[in-house]
């Protein structure tokens, strides 16, 4: 056996292993501590509940308790402007003086939104549509018109606003709706002359029927048949009539004229 190997077995090798064992021991132990203490670990100052605060509180308790900030704005609806809404790090947090705290606060100017196109909308779709906007539906009032709930008008601080118009999201818009009533009388349509299409194309658009057609005299093109009479008829003292009311014509062959209706 040689020389080392006979040491390795003896007393001193073995105690000046455990020697050196130890001495490592209590070199790391120094450093962890002494890092520590050094960077003052576990030492620091809990960050205040900032969430729900105004910025201007804020701002004056942070740089009371030595803290820098950062701030970033978002719009959110129905929340004050000027809040607090969002801190990193937490409340309750310990960080070392001088730390950066960031800040997110509601924008104290709401972005612009473009009015949908609500033509023809019901209410019930013009809610929808105006709340998917981050608009607010106001005032609802009422004006003659057959359709039931059917928007007619859209207004801003009173005044009539059009699609596409800009307005602050969140806003409210008042709405004009139909009563689904109607006027109770239209204005009489003047069918003289008019071609039997046209002539029934009026009498719907003005909200009557069509009553009895009188064929005059032979018929060889029904293309070309125009209106030679009424009944009610447009005149200085009948203007009007009710909503409904059956328009009888008398209609012959031929060109227009400008003959006077027969009776």
């Amino acid at each position: 056996m040689s020389k080392f190997g006979a040491y390795l077995k003896t007393k001193s090798f073995r105690y000046n292993l455990i020697g050196a064992i130890a001495t490592v021991i209590v070199v790391v132990l120094i450093a962890f501590y002494s890092l520590g203490s050094y960077t003052h670990h576990g030492d620091g100052i809990p960050v205040p509940k900032l969430k729900g605060e105004k910025i201007d509180h804020a701002m004056a308790l942070l740089k009371e308790q030595g803290f820098g900030y950062k701030i970033d704005s978002v719009y959110v609806q129905d929340v004050e402007p000027g809040t607090i809404v969002e801190q990193d790090p937490d409340a309750g947090t310990n960080v070392k003086e001088g730390r950066v705290i960031y800040l997110t606060m509601v924008t104290l100017q709401a972005p612009n939104v473009a009015l949908p196109d609500l033509d023809q909308s019901t209410y019930r779709e013009a809610f929808a549509t105006l709340s998917n906007y981050g608009l607010k539906v106001g005032d609802t009032t009422y004006r003659s018109d057959i359709a039931r709930d059917r928007i007619l008008e859209i207004r801003y601080g009173g005044v009539v606003i059009k699609t596409g118009y800009k307005l602050p999201k969140g806003s409210k818009v008042d709405l004009v709706l139909g009563d689904g009533e109607g006027a109770s009388e239209v204005a009489i349509p003047e069918l003289l002359n008019l071609d039997l299409d046209a002539a029934r194309f009026a009498i719907k658009g003005a909200g009557l029927s069509i009553g009895t057609i009188t064929y005059q005299g032979s018929i060889t093109d029904s293309t070309n048949v125009v209106v030679t009479a009424q009944y009610p008829m447009h005149t200085d003292s009948t203007s009007k009539t009710s909503i409904g009311t059956r328009i009888n014509l008398t209609v012959s062959q031929g060109a227009k004229t400008n003959a006077a209706p027969t009776n």
